[in-house]
């Protein structure tokens, strides 16, 4: 079952006794876990009928007194296990497991990273639970997820405006998710939202940010380079070096890549590599300016000012300093 299925599943009031959700993506299970407990149960029966706990200060064998038990004045129980990840002995539940009680809906939460599929518990769940890991997409899936998250909001979006969310947030879907919710509140639906709207709703200049900087460095354009660092050095808030450090290694990182990849065909390269059209776009155009050998340079370049910029090997000057230090080298 994908998540949609599940959270359908949770609506529709038929729920399954026991949900393990464990994975990288922290969104789709809060999504799963919103849903069960705004569903699962009538308001009026949360009071004796809901129990959230968490994996740090979680009592496994009292956990498993309580999962067993039965609901009050309602037709089931829900019990919430967030930040699974922090339970170091499942042992408590593993009999729980093999025989889950069908008037309790058991939700466990493992975030941030994916389970130990060699365990013994993890085993138990796959015969009796509704298994879901929440992966973490692909730097090409971004982009659809925006659209189609903004979609079913009513609004669109341009592909600049996609790329500084992105760019700034990364592939974190919660994050971005939040940001595209102030959005609909402040906009008119049907909307197609621009890098003007990121810039007064969110604070991501559309000039002045780390993927402008990035596309400088990569069409070796010094002067507006040291505008955009300058703009970084007396807004210290709109971009930090190791924010910016990691988009200029993505940059180099696609560019020795499509080096390789044996083709100058856009669309191979885009499916080959999992990367959205604008990017390998974007990043064709640096092909001819910065050789493999010169690459490799710059990617070894970066992760020595990585260190720097997190206080190692650091030496004088400000981050400001620093990076203009970082993007000369990396141009010349």
């Amino acid at each position: 079952m994908d998540y949609k299925q599940i959270i359908a599943e949770l609506k529709g009031g038929q729920p399954q006794p026991l949900y393990f959700l464990h994975g990288e993506e922290s969104y789709y299970i809060d999504a799963i876990t919103e849903a069960a407990m705004n569903h699962v149960l009538a308001e009026s029966e949360r009071d004796f009928n809901q129990t959230i706990v968490y994996g740090k200060d979680a009592d496994l064998t009292r956990l498993q007194e309580q999962v067993k038990q039965y609901p009050m004045m309602a037709e089931r129980q829900l019990v919430v296990l967030k930040e699974a990840q922090d339970v170091r002995d499942w042992t408590p539940l593993e009999p729980y497991f093999e025989s889950p009680t069908a008037t309790t809906v058991f939700i466990i939460c493992h975030k941030h990273k994916k389970v130990d599929r060699r365990k013994k518990y993890y085993k138990l769940l796959q015969k009796k639970a509704v298994v879901f890991e929440s992966k973490k997409l692909y730097e090409n899936q971004v982009d659809g997820w925006i659209l189609n998250y903004l979609k079913g909001k009513g609004f669109g979006i341009n592909q600049k405006a996609m790329m500084l969310l992105v760019d700034f947030l990364g592939n974190d879907l919660g994050k971005i998710a939040k940001e595209l919710d102030k959005l609909a509140i402040v906009l008119e639906k049907g909307t197609e939202i621009s890098e003007v709207h990121i810039e007064e709703n969110i604070g991501i200049s559309k000039d002045y940010n780390s993927f402008e900087l990035s596309n400088a460095v990569a069409r070796r354009d010094i002067l507006k380079a040291y505008k955009i660092i300058n703009y970084f050095e007396q807004n210290p808030k709109a971009a930090h070096i190791t924010q910016i450090i990691p988009v200029l290694f993505g940059f180099f990182e696609r560019l020795m890549k499509i080096h390789f990849a044996g083709t100058n065909d856009n669309r191979v390269i885009q499916s080959k590599l999992k990367m959205n059209p604008f990017a390998v776009k974007e990043t064709m155009k640096s092909k001819n300016i910065y050789k493999p050998k010169k690459i490799a340079k710059n990617i070894a370049l970066l992760h020595t000012y990585d260190l720097k910029s997190k206080g190692i090997d650091r030496g004088p000057g400000s981050d400001a300093d620093l990076l203009r230090e970082l993007v000369y080298q990396l141009m010349h």
